[in-house]
């Protein structure tokens, strides 16, 4: 078997809950565990060094615990480091991750390589998101596991390329696991994700409106009553290309428009109360499929029979 049949024999759908800036947190991390998926949260979100021990500490205890006797629950969980040279806690946050070594780590806005030393050292796995084949050319270069293949569709910072195209077009130089972002809301979009050659879909807007969700209650009604085209494109709060949701942006005082046309980091919260990523809010294209608040285990119930049925018709064809 590959690694990633392993993993994939420990998971009730091969899926990751994936780490939302100030959205995941252990309740999610927890609850997907126990449903049987990887769940996932950034290291960012924790606001000190011992909040975050606490986190870890918590997740580490509770999975231990029900592994016990959950039909479907697993032992994997993903830590999601920032490893920009601009992260002045990386080395702090990495200590950590050695102390309560996360089966996965998954790094980002930076090169991998100062990581999987480290996280090899206790038999984690490494994977690298990329949003583009020059940066999945380097992190694959760099040795890691697998590579998160953030594609159009994606919400919060995107990708521009479709996974028509990324998936078949890095399978011609890595070999390693592959997960798939980008509209990833229910079974049948991690069945294809398969279909395609990756070995795991990365859903994230989906578990924005998650009764676990760190996000507040207005942001998690935001995301059910929006639709496709309460989406916006916009370089101009950071200068990388991002997915928000239009009503955010206006209630924030902004003009969507206006965001939308600019071609660089333009969005400017001083004076105000209104920060990115706080107050304005991310999602992904799938958002029109999602029409309720529900738990983790209810979320990843509908994943498992939606993507049991999509094998189902595929091995019909």
């Amino acid at each position: 078997m590959t690694i990633a049949d392993t993993l994939r024999s420990q998971l009730r759908v091969p899926m990751f809950a994936a780490p939302m800036f100030l959205v995941s947190g252990p309740d999610i991390v927890i609850a997907a565990a126990r449903a049987g998926i990887v769940g996932a949260f950034p290291t960012a979100n924790c606001r000190t060094l011992a909040d975050l021990d606490a986190w870890m500490a918590r997740i580490t205890t509770e999975i231990a615990d029900f592994r016990k006797g959950e039909d479907h629950s697993t032992n994997l969980w993903a830590a999601n480091l920032i490893v920009h040279r601009t992260n002045a806690r990386l080395a702090d946050d990495l200590a950590l991750v050695r102390q309560y070594k996360p089966p996965i780590v998954i790094t980002a806005l930076g090169s991998p390589r100062a990581v999987i030393e480290d996280v090899h050292s206790y038999g984690g796995l490494v994977f690298a998101d990329v949003n583009g084949l020059v940066h999945a050319r380097k992190a694959a270069e760099a040795g890691v596991d697998g590579l998160v293949l953030v594609c159009a569709g994606a919400g919060g910072h995107t990708g521009e390329i479709a996974p028509f195209a990324f998936v078949p077009e890095v399978r011609r130089f890595f070999d390693g696991m592959l997960v798939v972002s980008g509209s990833m809301t229910d079974g049948r979009a991690v069945a294809a994700a398969r279909a395609l050659g990756a070995d795991f879909g990365y859903a994230g807007t989906r578990f924005i409106a998650c009764a676990e969700s760190l996000a507040p209650d207005a942001y998690r009604q935001m995301v059910v009553d929006a639709g496709l085209d309460d989406l916006v494109l916009t370089r101009a709060l950071t200068g990388a290309l991002a997915s928000m949701l239009r009503p955010s942006v206006r209630d924030a005082g902004f003009d969507p428009d206006a965001l939308i046309e600019s071609s660089k980091a333009t969005y400017n919260h001083r004076g105000t109360e209104n920060k990115a990523w706080k107050h304005v809010w991310s999602a992904g294209q799938g958002v029109g499929s999602i029409d309720s608040v529900r738990t983790v285990a209810e979320i990843v119930d509908d994943f498992a029979l939606d993507y049991d049925a999509a094998r189902r018709d595929l091995a019909r064809e």
